[in-house]
């Protein structure tokens, strides 16, 4: 019973938070342009601030551990080429083979993730590690399948310029692909835990007034982050593409746990570590998903259903796999 407490104190309240972002946005307390900006607020600036403030405020040098970010870095890699091979050969509607293998390995790992850690430690913990072993190829990835898998509207087709059809996609791949690298240099996330790193290693101390603002930021970086998924939730499109719906939502958040927490524990990874990799595993698809597919030349509509349907799920399957890990004295 006290295993069982702690892992529902751990995920309770994180859904809790999302259930009321969720009724405040149909009780039209905040509309769809509001939470847009909340998003882009706390992507840009309080999370990236709560990084990093954790991160400055301790000894960075010595909890780096390159195994360990080798380890969500290879988990990562090995998700999305598996799943791309077996998908290609097996799925019989091409122009849904991008969506599908974005959708069923990228998790929400600075939003929720954070959210999740800070929940049960205090702080973002191992979070900042593990992001950096994941979200830049997270990004990278997803362009890439993305671009060569968007639907074609017609290879022969001429295109405004007078260039082919063909010649107009492998175009836009290009651009894509150089747009991502850039993005990831440019990614606020990123950015905040380099920045973070920097001034750990130079053992740079602040004065207690801009200590205190960037406090006053980095507290509502979690509560924010919450109430913007909740807002943006949409249940009427979980119902769509049932099917491959539900074997994407199995793959994020059983198969992928199944396969790597073992071999995390295995290898010696424990508490703050192997939550922050339980978190990268299992936690739901992110909302980044979708925009990136819509942006990518895809429907997005099984994007969509597979975000909706993990952030549904992942209540009853995150509370599983901590209340997992806390009997088995690992956590």
């Amino acid at each position: 019973m006290e295993n069982l407490m702690f892992s529902l104190n751990a995920t309770v309240p994180v859904f809790l938070v999302m259930v009321i972002g969720y009724l405040l946005k149909n009780f039209k307390v905040m509309d769809e342009s509001f939470v847009k900006t909340l998003n882009k607020f706390n992507y840009n600036i309080t999370l990236p601030l709560l990084l990093f403030q954790d991160i400055a405020g301790s000894d960075f040098a010595s909890v780096w551990d390159t195994s360990y970010v080798l380890f969500c870095f290879l988990c990562t890699l090995f998700c999305i080429t598996s799943t791309w091979i077996i998908t290609a050969k097996v799925y019989h509607k091409k122009d849904l083979i991008g969506e599908f293998v974005q959708a069923s390995y990228r998790s929400s790992a600075a939003v929720l993730g954070i959210a999740f850690i800070q929940n049960i430690y205090g702080n973002a913990g191992m979070a900042p590690l593990m992001i950096i072993g994941t979200v830049p190829l997270y990004n990278v990835a997803a362009v890439i399948i993305l671009s060569f898998t968007t639907p074609s509207a017609g290879e022969a087709s001429i295109a405004g310029d007078g260039t082919t059809g063909s010649s107009s996609d492998s175009l836009y791949r290009r651009i894509a692909v150089k747009k991502s690298v850039k993005g990831i240099f440019t990614n606020p996330i990123i950015i905040g835990i380099l920045a973070g790193m920097l001034v750990s290693a130079l053992g740079i101390s602040f004065p207690v007034i801009v200590n205190k603002t960037i406090n006053y930021f980095a507290v509502l970086a979690t509560p924010l982050a919450l109430i913007g998924l909740g807002a943006g939730f949409e249940g009427k499109k979980a119902l769509a593409m049932l099917k491959p719906t539900l074997i994407c939502s199995f793959i994020k958040l059983g198969l992928w746990p199944v396969l790597f927490l073992p071999l995390a524990v295995f290898m010696g990874f424990t508490a703050e570590k192997l939550v922050a990799i339980l978190i990268m595993l299992a936690s739901p698809t992110t909302v980044s998903c979708y925009i990136m597919a819509k942006n990518m030349k895809h429907e997005g509509i099984l994007t969509s259903s597979v975000v909706v349907t993990t952030t549904l799920l992942s209540s009853v399957t995150l509370t599983f796999w901590l209340y997992l890990l806390k009997s088995m004295g690992l956590i």
